[in-house]
């Protein structure tokens, strides 16, 4: 966890939370039978309540606060920390909750400091004292901020550094058909909980991306990792059948890649299957990789369909379900990530 102030100022504002503060009149409810006035404001006795919210530099300084907001000042100290529940930027969230903590922690000091040293500290020093430090806590904080004029405000006035969020990038990602004489197979699994109700399915294509086969299937109830694994076995069977020798498989589970190189990473009750598969393998010349879900939305539509049906279905050419992702997202994606 990033440490946004000293744990010091941290208990100040915990024990005045909670109402421990050793002002007069909580040293008077511990027995201590002392003369109380509030040094700062001279004319009425120390409580921590007036202290902290009602004496003259303690209501400048939520005044003053509460105008860098662009509030008016309606609220007391405990009622303040309901700014921090607003929809600020996590950066801002940071700058807010230790302009707060140092607040309280600056009239704590300025009390101490009139009563202990007979030094008296202006409430502008106090403001320049509370943006130094709040200043240090949103400078260190490795949150972003976003790029609202509210927050350019707070952040200026408490001489933050602005930290801006990564700007997004544009990653390219292709559906590539296979080459002449080959076919490509794209497989998915789905799940309606882990585990649950689950399907998988899957497109062939030939080197024009042709439809060749498209096939959905209910598997029952397991995880969606078995799902994807159902999915690959199903289609090396279906490749078995049509005696098609040059394979390209395609899935967005990096899990099922690795399941085709070792058996240790298939569930024990999808052994045996995959002992056959295996076999199958073994005559063909197979390439299996990994692809991004978004290039690989036509085999996800057809996994999802397997939950309404009853058993396997196969279609030779394209269902009307999945032209939608076959016309627009078929052969190419383009999707913003952060990177």
């Amino acid at each position: 966890m990033e440490q946004r102030y000293p744990p010091s100022r941290s208990l100040v504002v915990l024990r005045f939370m909670h109402n421990k503060v050793s002002t007069d009149d909580n040293l008077m409810l511990r027995g201590c039978n002392i003369p109380s006035m509030c040094i700062i404001y001279l004319s009425c006795s120390e409580t921590s309540f007036h202290l902290f919210c009602e004496c003259q530099i303690a209501n400048k300084l939520w005044n003053w606060l509460a105008s860098t907001f662009n509030m008016v000042y309606q609220f007391s100290s405990k009622e303040a920390w309901k700014l921090c529940d607003r929809a600020w930027s996590p950066q801002c969230k940071i700058v807010i909750k230790a302009a707060l903590v140092h607040l309280l922690n600056i009239i704590w000091h300025v009390r101490n400091q009139a009563r202990f040293n007979n030094k008296f500290i202006n409430w502008n020093s106090a403001i320049s004292m509370i943006i130094a430090y709040t200043s240090l806590s949103g400078n260190l904080t490795s949150k972003v901020s976003n790029n609202s004029i509210i927050d350019f405000t707070i952040h200026k006035a408490f001489k933050c550094i602005i930290h801006h969020p990564k700007a997004p990038v544009i990653k390219e990602i292709l559906w590539h058909p296979p080459q002449l004489n080959w076919t490509k197979c794209n497989i998915d699994g789905a799940s309606n909980d882990n585990p649950g109700n689950s399907t998988c399915g899957g497109i062939f294509r030939d080197h024009n991306s042709n439809t060749i086969l498209c096939f959905s299937e209910p598997i029952g109830i397991c995880t969606s990792y078995q799902a994807e694994l159902c999915g690959f076995m199903r289609a090396i069977e279906i490749i078995s059948q049509n005696q098609w020798n040059n394979i390209w498989i395609e899935t967005d589970s990096s899990l099922v890649v690795l399941a085709s190189k070792s058996s240790k990473q298939v569930p024990s009750c999808l052994r045996n299957r995959q002992n056959n598969v295996k076999v199958i393998l073994k005559r063909l010349n197979c390439i299996i990789s990994h692809i991004d879900k978004e290039g690989n939305l036509v085999a996800d539509s057809l996994a999802n369909h397997g939950l309404s049906l009853n058993s396997i279905y196969f279609w030779h050419d394209v269902p009307e379900f999945i032209r939608p992702s076959f016309i627009n997202l078929g052969s190419f994606g383009l999707v913003p990530s952060l990177l």
